[in-house]
């Protein structure tokens, strides 16, 4: 087959987005939490502290406006197309070498 990695590639976008279609159709008006405010409900389940009297370990950054935290998820996601596009491009140079 030539085109082996392009198929199998194909096949698992197409079954994650079946399970994710599947998963979010049981309950089409649940919210998506974050880990943050999941793990503190289990958290306080678990101990009978209050939610609000939970706090983390590690102080946490928040980025002073919108644009700015906007900014770095977008330098983010350069970052790792970039990263991505490099492995691909030297995997495809090897291959063409041999």
């Amino acid at each position: 087959m030539k085109h082996k990695l392009e198929i199998i590639v194909g096949v698992i976008i197409i079954l994650f987005i079946a399970v994710f279609l599947y998963t979010s159709s049981f309950n089409p008006n649940a919210e998506f939490a974050g880990s943050d405010t999941v793990g503190s409900a289990v958290v306080s389940e678990l101990t009978g502290v209050p939610e609000d009297d939970i706090h983390p370990l590690i102080p946490q950054w928040a980025p002073p406006s919108g644009e700015i935290e906007a900014c770095l998820f977008a330098l983010q996601a350069a970052f790792g197309g970039i990263i991505l596009g490099l492995g691909f491009g030297y995997l495809l140079g090897q291959r063409k070498t041999l």
